[in-house]
């Protein structure tokens, strides 16, 4: 049982699950870009959709485990400071893609349309706490509709990429998604395919590790649920995210980097969705507390500031990055300052 192992001994298996769910997604960001040039389902796409749920697997696996055990709070930060932590890698990865500011040369319609539809869904809880209780089944509404929600969401990001009715201006330093030279177009995708699936279930038995060990460290240490899941779980849940888009601006996929924090971003939307189900007094939106609404709103806050920079498109700022960059990692810093000092 995880409840009689000694501190050493949770850390160990914290740090071991965490660094499984990153070599997983190291692996998986490379077959993803394989995927996406052999179904010609294009870099954006596959970055929001196959490989952005791809390495949120892991922590909505924490997030569902912490509902069914009745800590709303850490369900509901868990997959809220998620979001701030990913949206914050962005700004990191633009400090690393020196030749110019990283959501200017990855214009993307559809990675601008995700970005709209995931403040929609943010948007959707905030309504959900701030309104009457009411649960069917102990579900929300909310749930039901976020989750509608989000299909129809991606159905139409796809008609986006497919068929834009808009195009971004293209400068010498834009990042154009065509398939790799050695992509092989066309070849057979099952076993990239395959692999990828396995690599999804590392990550999601290693998100059920970590889940136990943060539930052990909260009852444990008698720590903050919030605290614990916005700082702790999220950052670490989200790692994949981070190295995913490093590896991603590596290989030049930008639109692939871009794409999996946004689309990553937005299906981490469903945490909340599959906690709520999962958690059986009633509307987990009901439960929360004010410091998950505050990481909620950090989130938002993060998103705008990102959407506005892939609007401007600003070619270079200070130390060669955007300024939405800048300011994103004002934001989080601060977000960070203020949940630890309250």
């Amino acid at each position: 049982m995880i409840s009689d192992l000694s501190l050493a001994y949770l850390l160990g298996l914290f740090a071991l699950a965490g660094s499984a769910v990153v070599a997983a997604s190291v692996r998986a960001t490379a077959l993803a870009d394989i995927i996406a040039d052999r179904t010609r389902l294009g870099e954006a796409m596959a970055g929001g959709v196959l490989l952005g749920g791809a390495t949120s697997l892991s922590g909505v696996v924490v997030s569902v485990s912490a509902a069914a055990g009745g800590d709303a709070s850490f369900a509901m930060s868990n997959a809220v400071g998620g979001i701030a932590a990913q949206t914050l890698f962005l700004a990191v990865a633009d400090l690393l893609h020196r030749r110019v500011n990283l959501e200017h040369a990855a214009a993307e319609p559809a990675n601008l349309f995700q970005a709209v539809m995931l403040l929609i869904l943010l948007s959707m809880p905030i309504a959900a706490m701030a309104g009457p209780d009411i649960a069917y089944f102990g579900v929300s509404p909310v749930s039901v509709v976020m989750f509608l929600g989000y299909l129809w969401g991606v159905k139409l990001s796809s008609t986006v990429s497919d068929a834009p009715m808009w195009r971004p201006v293209e400068t010498r330093d834009t990042r154009v998604d065509e398939p790799d030279a050695d992509s092989n177009p066309g070849a057979p995708v099952t076993r990239p395919a395959l692999i990828f699936a396995a690599l999804v279930a590392v990550m999601g038995l290693s998100g059920w590790v970590i889940s136990q060990v943060a539930g052990e460290f909260i009852t444990r240490f008698d720590l903050s649920s919030s605290l614990v899941g916005a700082l702790m779980t999220a950052v670490i849940t989200s790692l994949p995210e981070l190295v995913t888009t490093l590896v991603a601006v590596r290989l030049g996929a930008l639109q692939l980097a871009v794409g999996g924090i946004i689309g990553g971003n937005t299906f981490d939307t469903l945490f909340l969705v599959f906690s709520d189900v999962a958690y059986r007094d009633g509307s987990i939106f009901q439960a929360a507390s004010d410091a998950d609404l505050y990481w909620l709103a950090t989130g938002m806050l993060m998103t705008a500031i990102l959407l506005g920079g892939l609007i401007l498109r600003q070619r270079e700022g200070p130390a060669s990055i955007g300024i939405e960059s800048v300011l994103l990692i004002a934001v989080y810093a601060c977000a960070v300052a203020v949940a630890l000092l309250a």
